[in-house]
Formats: C-alpha cells, structure tokens, sequence
C-alpha cells in the first residue's frame, strides 16, 4: 500500500526518487511545532511552523525533488536542528520553482465544473511554490540563528526579489500560506541587516517594506514601523532622504532621521486611534523622545491629552504634562497640574512631582513661600532613601528661600531667610557637590556682596563644567566688575567666548559692552552691541523645524536697541537715542525700559512735567521697576518741601524691592538731608558709597 500524504493523498514517485536518493523519508506526521514569539524572529512564528507541518498537496499532486527537501528542512528546523536544516534546504532551486509560479499566474483556464478550486493546476502550482519560498524563508532564520546574518538577508531579499513583480500592480490572488512568507520575509529582511551591520541597506529595506504593495496584514505593518522608528530614533544611521521618485507631489518630505521617525510614530497613533491595533506604550515613549529632541514639549502634551483615560494612572498624565508645560514656559499651567497630583487624596507624597513643583516655585518671587513648603516634604520623603533627591530638595528650599527674602519688607527678616539660604545651599553641596548647586551659591553670596566667597564658587563651577556654560562665565565677569577690575573682566568674558558655543553668546557681548561703558569706551561699546545684533539676527534667521529653544538668559533684539538707546542718551546724543528706542518701540509697544529711558531724556532737557510723566507710565506699566520708582523720587525730591514725603516713600519702596540699589539708597540721603534728617542722610550716604564700591556693570538678579 502506497504510503500517504500529510492531507491523505498518495505519494507519487518524486517521493520515491527523493528516498533513493539517501534523505528520510516525506511521509512522516507532521510534529507540533516549537512556540515562537514575536520579538525573536530568529525563531518560526506559531502559524508558520505548524503550517509548514500541516501543509496539505492535492490528490493526485506528487512532489518534486525541491519541494521534499523544503518539507523534510521545514521539519528539521521545527526539532531545533538548524544545521541539519541549513543542509537540507542547501541545493533548493528557487528560480525553477517561481519560474513555475509566475507562469500560473498568467494562467487564466477557468477551472472545470464540478473541480474544486483547490484542484486546479494553478492551485498546485502555488502551492509547490509556496512550500519553496518558505523553505529560502526558514533558511535565513537558520542562517540568521547560526550568526551568518548577510547571508541571510541575502536569502531573504531573493525571497522578495522572486515575488516583487507579482505584487506591483496591487494584491495578487495568492494562497493565504504564500502570503505570510511574503509577510514574514518583508519583516525578517531590514532585521537581517541590522545585524549584520548594513545600515543603510536596512534604511533602504524599511522604505521598501512601505513602497510596494505587499499586502502586510495591519499587526505585521504595525510592527515594521514601530521598528523602522527605534531604528532611525537609536540606530545612529547616517540618514538618507528617500528618493524623489517615491515622493507624491505635495506630500511632507521628512529632512531627516527624527522627522522620519516622527513621521512613523504619528501613524501608528493614528492607527491606535482608529482601534486599528492595540495600545503599545512604547510608541509614546518614542514620540516622546523624538519631539523632545525638536523642542516640542506642546505637541507632546498635545498627543498625552488625547490618550483615553485608564490608559495612564492620572498621577503620572498630571506629572508628564506638567513637565511639557513647564518646558513650554507655561509654569503656572503646570503648577496646576502638580497642585491636583499633589493633593492628599491623590499622591501627596510623591518626590518627583515635590521637586518640580518647588523647582518651579523657586523662579518667581510670589510662589516662593509654596515651594518652601514642597521642598520640605520633599526633603522628609527622601530622608532615609536617596541622598541625591535630598539634596537637590535642599537645593530648592534654598533657592525659594532666596526668593521669599526678596519680597520682605522686615530687615530682620531679609536677613534671616538670606542666612537660611546658604545653610540650605551647605547641606545640599554636603550630600552632593553639584555644578549648578554651586553656581546658585555662588549668586547668592554676590547679592549679598560677599564678593570673594561668590569669585571662588564661580571658578569652581567653571572648573566643573569645563568652561562651556556661559553663565558661569557671566558671574565671573560680573563679580570681577563689582571689584572694579574691569581689565580682569573683559579678558573672562574674551575666554568665554572662545570656549562656548556661539548661540550661548549673546548675553556674553550684552556685558562686554557695558564693560566698555564702565570704562569710558562707548564707541568699543557700541561695535559690541553692532556684534551683538548681528548674532541675534543670525539667530532669527536660522532654520530648521528641530532647533531647541533658546536658552533663558539669551538676548533679545529688542534689549540690544534698549541698550543702544541708554548708550547714545548717556552721551546726550538725542536723535540716535530716539531713533534706537523708536526700533525698540516697534519690537514691544509698551515696556517699562522703553518709558524710563524716554522720561530719562526728557529730564535730561528739564522738561519735568513730561519726564514725570514717561516715569509714571513705566511705574503703571511694571509695579515694580525700581529705575522708575527711583527715578520719580530723585524727580519729586526737585518740587520743593511738599513732595518729600512722596519722593520718600518711593525711594524705600525701590529699596524694598532691590536692596543693593545704590541711587536709591544716594536719592533717599538727598531726601533726608531736605528734609533735616541729617543723621539718616549720613547713613544713607553711607550705603551708597559701600554699593558703588561692589556695584557690578549688570545686576546680578538677570542671573537667576
């Protein structure tokens, strides 16, 4: 009795020849097949083994010498015996077989009435077929498995190359078998590369996996863009454009590897939207990464928002929005957000959310009690479990304490919260000697004019960042000014702009200029603000749709025109004045500067009633520019006996504000020595000369 088939038909005489020749025998039952996941294609997936054990020939069909080979290879690799398969599918002839294929394709004999479909000759024929290309399929995974991943990738490609042209004028009517190997083998192919090395030959696989109609069902596509997207995210490839052949005309043309990537990932979320595939939190954190490298935190949130609800614990949405607001600058907007996660009936205690919140809170003046309190909650729960997290809570408690002492109005207390600070900012340098750390030290000790304490945390810092951080540089600068080494000063911010990089360098010039003012050089003053707006337009004119956002001490065009109209008013040179502060008008209509320097030159020609004026108009426009609150004091204390006590309460509310300020503290002695105070006028005095002695070119509040 003839032996039979895997579906219960003979064995025509191929199978007899295949025996002869020396290999085992085909008729054997099909063994179930290993489990294979996912994410190891080295490994047969689940259908694809035990199809291959199951596959079914019609009656009367017998198999030819290529087709037993790719059945007992198909065998040996679902026992795990790879190179005993590698051997057997060694001598496959491909092209024979798709040769045949191709030609069953253009076959278009209807079949027979009354033959089932599954009997015709075309039907065969993709069957042998598809039991040869599978088998070149099973021998890359071997090859693959065996660490010979170009010869792989090479098997696979001829896989694909085989059946490409099949597949250019849409989805061929194909068998479901021979259309999860062309799947498979689409999926296998770019993997194959990647480990041998062959980038760009990987790139150009990924695109091609995209570019043809392969008809990949939605998970298998799914997957490749998913992959494409670590690959251009991680892969550091040298990317490529895709070629303006595949272009459609009108369509977004990525300009590199991170747009690609984007690309990719926006459809996959689209896709999940669509409830086309299952959420993969993966995706987000690719998305989230690619767009953080553009300097997109908006869009990030934008796309957090949209995810359902039950997909994030709200605690973590909350926390991740509030980290792309405040990276938007939108800090109050995040400050909400970490408010609500915050709450005793949310997560109270969690550190990360405590120290962005006190971090944020230690940038403005008028949340700075609120971070007091995050920073000591957070100091409690880091306690006893991460040195590192205390110190950087220390760090924030000293930075909001530094805040809150600027808005007291007590002496006592000024002082006290100043000495809490450097205690806070002791402790944290004790568990953690951090660069920034040191530089907010640093900047503290100069606001309280302990200049030689605030010159050594400045060196140090420099030191630790290897000079590249221009704020460092500019405290240097700054502090070396308030000594009157003005020399010394400009030959720091000279190495400074040799040692950072040149977008960092506007706020360096802004200082050499006021260095050459300082020293009574304002034509070399006015060639460094010349400089200085070139550089700002250079940056305005860059482009590029993945630059990140400026740093926070940059300088803008219009404090260039501000400081070009202070410059030439100094001078009394009106016209180039009014023309530099027309500029700066155009760039932001109301602002307290512009104003003061208007009031400023309407003073200069005593004109007293419009100077009051302009000064009154700054005052409206920021409540707390001290230039005009001293300004309209010094003003008023010129009208006689009567507008002293005005003048008066002026002047102490700038020294409220800003307690360094040595023209108000020399306008409040003028004030006291009118009115008969002659005591207080001394002490006033006094103070003044003290600042003016420690007085640097710049305020040392625009490095915080």
């Amino acid at each position: 009795m003839a032996p039979e088939s895997e579906d219960g038909g003979e064995v025509g005489p191929a199978e007899t020849a295949a025996e002869d020749s020396s290999s085992p025998p085909v008729a054997v039952q099909a063994e179930e097949p290993a489990a294979a996941t996912e994410a190891e294609p080295g490994k047969a997936s689940d259908g694809s083994a035990q199809d291959a054990g199951s596959s079914s020939l019609p009656e009367g069909l017998s198999l030819n010498y290529e087709e037993a080979r790719a059945l007992l290879g198909r065998l040996e690799f679902q026992k795990g015996n790879v190179e005993a398969a590698l051997c057997v599918f060694d001598g496959i002839d491909l092209q024979a077989a798709i040769q045949q294929f191709q030609s069953s394709l253009s076959d278009k004999t209807p079949s027979k009435k009354g033959r089932p479909k599954s009997e015709s000759p075309r039907s065969g024929t993709q069957n042998a077929a598809s039991l040869v290309l599978e088998a070149i399929y099973l021998k890359s995974l071997s090859l693959q498995k065996l660490g010979k991943s170009t010869e792989a990738a090479h098997q696979c490609k001829s896989v694909l190359d085989s059946v490409e042209s099949i597949f250019q004028n849409g989805a061929p009517d194909i068998e479901q078998k021979l259309q999860e190997t062309v799947n498979k083998s689409v999926e296998l192919l770019p993997e194959a590369w990647k480990q041998a090395g062959s980038y760009q030959e990987a790139l150009s696989c990924y695109r091609r996996a995209f570019l043809i109609q392969w008809n990949l069902d939605e998970e298998c596509c799914t997957r490749i863009q998913k992959r494409f997207a670590a690959f251009l995210l991680y892969g550091s490839v040298e990317w490529s454009p895709p070629s303006s052949a595949s272009q459609i005309e009108g369509s977004f043309v990525p300009k590199n590897n991170v747009e690609e990537a984007i690309l990719l990932l926006m459809i996959l979320l689209r896709k999940w939207y669509q409830g086309k595939t299952h959420w993969d939190p993966s995706v987000m954190e690719h998305l989230t990464y690619a767009l953080s490298l553009c300097g997109q935190p908006s869009i990030i949130a934008k796309h957090i928002e949209e995810v359902l609800p039950g997909i994030y614990p709200r605690t973590e949405r909350w926390y991740t929005l509030a980290l792309c607001y405040y990276a938007t600058g939108q800090k109050e907007a995040a400050l909400n957000f970490l408010r609500k996660s915050l709450n005793k009936h949310e997560n109270p205690n969690d550190i990360m959310a405590l120290l962005l919140a006190a971090k944020i809170c230690s940038e403005e003046c008028h949340l700075a009690s609120e971070g007091v309190e995050y920073a000591r909650r957070a100091i409690i729960t880091a306690e006893s479990s991460d040195a590192h997290l205390k110190s950087v809570g220390l760090h924030f408690l000293g930075s909001c304490l530094g805040k809150k002492s600027k808005i007291v109005s007590s002496d006592y207390q000024r002082s006290l919260l100043q000495t809490e600070t450097l205690k806070s900012f002791t402790e944290s340098i004790a568990l953690d000697r951090n660069p920034d750390l040191i530089f907010d030290m640093g900047v503290q000790y100069a606001e309280q004019r302990n200049m030689h304490a605030s010159l050594r945390c400045a060196k140090e810092f420099i030191d630790a960042t290897g000079g590249s951080v221009s704020k460092g540089w500019r405290l240097l600068a700054l502090v070396l000014s308030a000594q009157q080494r003005y020399s010394e000063a400009e030959v720091a911010i000279d190495a400074a702009l040799d040692e950072t990089a040149k977008w960092d360098q506007g706020s360096l010039l802004r200082i050499k200029a006021k260095l050459k003012v300082a020293q009574s050089s304002p034509m070399e003053a006015v060639e460094a603000y010349r400089a200085l707006l070139a550089l700002v337009q250079a940056q305005k004119n860059s482009s590029g749709s993945c630059k990140t956002d400026a740093e926070d001490d940059s300088v803008s065009e219009f404090e260039i025109w501000q400081g070009l109209a202070n410059l030439y008013s100094s001078l009394s040179y009106w016209r180039d004045a009014e023309i530099c502060l027309q500029k700066a008008r155009a760039l932001k209509s109301y602002s307290a500067a512009t104003l003061h320097t208007e009031g400023y030159m309407l003073d200069a020609r005593e004109q007293n009633k419009e100077a009051l004026a302009a000064y009154v108009n700054a005052f409206s426009t920021e409540l707390e520019h001290v230039p005009s609150k001293v300004a309209i004091g010094a003003l008023l204390s010129k009208q006689g006996p009567k507008y002293l006590p005005a003048a008066r309460c002026f002047l102490s509310d700038a020294l409220r504000i800003e307690p360094t300020n040595r023209m108000a503290w020399l306008q409040l002695g003028k004030v006291h020595k009118n009115d008969g105070r002659i005591a207080d006028a001394a002490d006033c005095f006094q103070a003044a000369v003290m600042l003016e002695e420690s007085d640097p070119v710049e305020s040392f509040r625009s490095l915080s």
